[in-house]
């Protein structure tokens, strides 16, 4: 059984269009939530707030080169209904798919909005993909529609986002109308079925399409796990699995945590747009408070850095959302920075993605808060809507219960001290309604693998003091920065270029990151290695500085297809893998041989040397 009271509460304030007959039935998966309601996630977010919040901002957004805009919920709603309007004109009705392959804009918000208040699913498409994933991405997704950018700023540099996506489109096909942002202002090639957004907004006013509903701008009323938005996982199985989460069920998770996290002003997720994360808890969950919300289209250090205290004072930032990776960056250039100083408004300070160390979380109380800042320590899944649990904060409204138990292989719960997975006891509202994708079926492991809890893949301890501390994935998954990279699609990468016979990809612990990939490869004929039949290029005649290009080679290319969080921050040239070893002994002692150096150069070991470093006899 759910936690019904705390649940009750919740829904009673995602301001549902239809009240439900049942708070939850028993059922597959999750049960079924809130039966009978109709909800409209445009009407929760912004709508219903105009009678008494119309003047209120709702967004502050600061973009990269320092341009800012604010919206208020009135203006807010004005833009989400003129494009909810065009989008309908454009044959986009419910159950349609829309791509947004776009940064932290506010025209971000309002293609997600406009898309869910006529009962179109959207999916965020993150803006640094390179030409040949983005299409990986298109041909899986029918999408009816793409937005995009001209260009997006991106490090002080300008990323031509439409050039991307017009050369993406090419290869999968299918998308009938391109919508493109004009941020930059830079050249952009032009073709049939272009339209600039700002076209759009001006030309679709109010009385268009009156008579005819299918084309005005109205919400619609849909079922609550009716979908909202497709985001992708990292590869499972080999294939790409997009989860689909529901609109009431993913809204009454946002709206239970932005309620413990916030202190009524205003809120900032500090993160890209495509990590969930910054779409349920930095977007849906302060805009169905009625709060403010703040958004930064760049990186922290430019122009300096400064820029994250910058933006905390100028908004006055009383919550702060983001991963512990982000933090560990900052601290780093703290050290230049010898005025920096706490900043009185910023009360609460949350990181999710990863475990937070209590080093930093010291840092964090004193480099941007004053005494009493507390610093919470938030973890949850994709899979679960994002954040299900929070921990370090004192005096905030209770999460649901999630029954959070340790458990080992065969289920039953495991003493204090023990690892085991971590399994949920009870209902979660906000969990996914369904998986898109050829291996759609390992989402139900979540469900098979120990009946009537859900198992989270994740493994974890509790320690003597009840803290649960989270240790990382039971499956080829890990979470880097904040974003789960597939092991095995990283290791498809490396064995699939032509200098590779053989890959294996592990993480180990990393300051900055938290956790970066390291791999180990034998190098092929091609490559002036010996194959898998040879000593490889340990003793196979390459010199040094053939080694170091060829590493730098491969990083890049899992770089250029995975982007950079996958790209091994260090690489092993081993002269061959024996069979002495399991796995999980291979992959610790790659860890240990690793040494993480920046500029990508390769050790080269001997399979002798990986044997040591198990602790397994040699000879």
């Amino acid at each position: 059984m759910p936690d019904e009271r705390a649940w009750a509460d919740v829904v009673g304030r995602l301001g549902l269009l239809t009240p439900y007959e049942s708070l939850w039935e028993p059922g597959e998966r999750s049960g079924t939530w809130m039966s009978g309601a109709t909800v409209n996630l445009s009407v929760s977010c912004v709508e219903r707030h105009l009678a008494e919040r119309g003047y209120q901002v709702a967004l502050h957004w600061e973009g990269e080169p320092g341009d800012r805009r604010s919206l208020t919920y009135a203006e807010l709603h004005e833009q989400v209904v003129a494009l909810a309007r065009s989008l309908r004109q454009m044959g986009v009705g419910v159950g349609d798919k829309v791509g947004l392959h776009l940064g932290w804009l506010p025209e971000t918000v309002v293609a997600m909005l406009a898309c869910a208040r006529i009962g179109a699913v959207h999916t965020v498409l993150p803006a640094p993909l390179p030409v040949e994933p983005l299409a990986d991405r298109l041909s899986l997704l029918d999408l009816k529609v793409l937005f995009t950018q001209d260009g997006a700023w991106r490090h002080g540099t300008v990323l031509p986002l439409k050039a991307r996506a017009d050369e993406a489109m090419l290869a999968a096909g299918g998308i009938e109308h391109t919508v493109v942002v004009r941020r930059t202002g830079m050249d952009v090639q032009w073709y049939e079925g272009d339209r600039w957004l700002h076209d759009l907004l001006a030309g679709s006013r109010p009385g268009v399409g009156e008579g005819r509903p299918e084309l005005n701008g109205d919400a619609v009323a849909l079922p609550v796990d009716h979908p909202v938005a497709s985001i992708p996982l990292a590869n499972r199985g080999g294939q790409a699995v997009s989860i689909v989460h529901g609109t009431g069920t993913m809204l009454a998770g946002a709206v239970a945590v932005h309620e413990h996290l916030s202190t009524g002003g205003p809120f900032w997720c500090v993160g890209d747009i495509a990590w969930a994360v910054t779409q349920f808890h930095g977007i849906y969950g302060p805009l169905a408070g009625g709060a403010t919300t703040v958004m930064f289209e760049g990186t922290l250090d430019v122009p300096n850095h400064q820029r994250a205290w910058d933006i905390i004072r100028r908004y006055g930032v009383e919550s702060l959302l983001t991963s512990p990776s982000v933090m560990r960056t900052v601290r780093g250039w703290a050290r230049e920075m010898p005025g920096i100083s706490g900043i009185p408004t910023l009360r609460r300070v949350a990181t999710a993605g990863e475990p937070v160390e209590e080093e930093l979380a010291a840092w964090l109380r004193g480099a941007f808060g004053v005494e009493g800042t507390e610093v919470a320590d938030a973890w949850g899944q994709l899979e679960l809507g994002g954040i299900v649990r929070i921990t370090g904060l004192s005096d905030a409204p209770p999460l649901p219960d999630c029954g959070l138990t340790i458990v080992d292989v065969d289920g039953v719960p495991v003493p204090a001290g023990e690892t085991g997975e971590v399994v949920l006891t009870r209902p979660w509202a906000a969990t996914m309604v369904g998986v898109e994708g050829d291996s759609a079926g390992v989402a139900e492991a979540h469900w098979t693998r120990h009946p009537g809890v859900y198992a989270t893949g994740d493994l974890g301890r509790v320690d003597e003091d009840g803290a649960v501390q989270f240790l990382g994935r039971t499956d080829d998954v890990v979470s880097i920065s904040g974003q789960l990279v597939s092991l095995r699609e990283v290791r498809e990468v490396l064995t699939e270029h032509p200098y590779v016979d053989r890959a294996e990809v592990t993480w180990r612990k990393d300051p900055e990151l938290g956790r970066s990939l390291v791999a180990a490869v034998t190098l092929s004929r091609a490559a002036g290695g010996g194959g898998a039949a040879g000593s490889g290029a340990a003793a196979g005649g390459a010199g040094s500085a053939d080694l170091d290009a060829i590493a730098v080679d491969l990083m890049d290319t899992v770089r250029e297809l995975l982007g950079g969080l996958a790209r091994p921050r260090a690489l092993l040239v081993v002269d061959r893998f024996g069979e002495e070893l399991g796995r999980r002994e291979r992959a610790q002692a790659i860890a240990t041989l690793a040494t993480p150096d920046r500029l990508g150069a390769p050790r080269s070991v001997t399979w002798e040397q990986v044997l040591v470093a198990a602790g397994h006899p040699v000879g």
